[in-house]
């Protein structure tokens, strides 16, 4: 009964995703930034943020979600399953996303460099034939630049020869590899996508769950340091994410129209589709009549950008004091509009 859940937290990514787009083309925002705009918008705080408004919420006297004690074990089952699969979309859609915009810039930073380099070669070639030492061979730049061109017609002839022959299957097994190289399968399985998969298979199997969940579970240990480190995990995070924010009151050269678009389409935008495409969902009996699921699936729209975006940024160097803007305005804004919206939720699932 909890399969909206995925396709919910896909619509977040998908929609955002069309929202940030639309952002990048009216303010013509630089190229080196599009991925991070992309991310920002697409990815949500799926991590720790339910984990700490669903416990507060369930703490309410007035609360719709009935049962303080019931309402903390349901949230938090929907809060574990809401992170696992959002970490899941996010390492495999917003990682490869800032990597490929990343990686552009490089290469065109790189072909700048190239050309630069060309230039100060000619010209210092140029300089010493007119210097005393006397004249040297002179650079036929022009013939250089036609054998190069030569060249890459002569392998564009070769490549489209060794198409015409290569069989489907080889077709097939290219595309593949090609797709394989372009979205790095190997980070799909970072260590947070990796724990969530042994959760969700922990959960599903009651074999598996008895052995290891539980105070009479014989490796009950398991679970203990688990909980451990998770409840270590989200100081953690909150102090990454202050180290990251200092960095933003340095400023940076972003513009204030795409902080702004980010703002609205993170705390206004989303949280209005998702309004709209819960209330579908429960018309057309998609999502069962449980006040605090549909709490949670409302809840997935309205949250700040993922904080392992910046992780990201610095991996890869791209946009680390843009990322830090951004986080330091939105999750600035984020508590007067997490309290609206979670009080707009609460109300409209009463």
């Amino acid at each position: 009964m909890l399969w909206f859940m995925p396709f919910n937290i896909l619509l977040t990514f998908i929609i955002g995703s069309a929202l940030g787009w639309m952002l990048l083309k009216i303010t013509k925002a630089p190229s080196d930034l599009w991925g991070l705009v992309l991310g920002c918008c697409a990815a949500g705080n799926l991590g720790n943020m339910p984990l700490i408004i669903i416990p507060a919420v369930c703490k309410e006297r007035d609360s719709p979600f009935g049962d303080g004690h019931t309402c903390y074990n349901q949230g938090m089952a929907y809060a574990a399953l809401s992170m696992a699969i959002g970490s899941i979309c996010f390492w495999s859609y917003v990682y490869n996303i800032l990597r490929i915009y990343s990686n552009k810039n490089s290469e065109g930073a790189k072909l700048d460099d190239f050309t630069e380099s060309t230039k100060s070669e000619v010209e210092t070639a140029a300089s010493l034939s007119n210097s005393r030492l006397g004249p040297l061979l002179p650079l036929n730049v022009s013939s250089l630049k036609e054998d190069h061109l030569d060249h890459q017609e002569l392998d564009r002839t070769n490549i489209n020869e060794g198409k015409l022959k290569v069989p489907l299957i080889e077709k097939i097994k290219q595309f593949f590899q090609t797709f394989a190289m372009k979205i790095n399968l190997r980070k799909l399985f970072a260590p947070s996508i990796i724990g969530a998969m042994v959760g969700l298979m922990v959960g599903s199997i009651p074999q598996v769950q008895k052995v290891l969940i539980g105070d009479s579970a014989p490796l009950r240990v398991v679970e203990d340091s688990a909980s451990l480190l998770g409840d270590a995990a989200i100081p953690t995070v909150t102090i990454v994410v202050g180290a990251n924010l200092l960095k933003g009151l340095k400023g940076s050269r972003i513009q204030r129209s795409l902080i702004i678009g980010i703002i609205v389409i993170r705390y206004i935008a989303l949280p209005i589709m998702g309004v709209i495409i819960v209330k579908l969902a429960v018309h057309f009996g998609l999502v069962k009549s449980n006040p605090l699921y549909r709490f949670v699936l409302l809840l997935q729209f309205a949250l700040p950008p993922a904080i392992n975006i910046g992780t990201i940024s610095q991996l890869f160097g791209a946009g680390e004091g843009e990322c830090s803007v951004i986080m330091l305005w939105t999750y600035a804004l984020a508590s007067v509009s997490l309290t609206m919206w979670s009080t707009f939720f609460m109300w409209l699932v009463k």
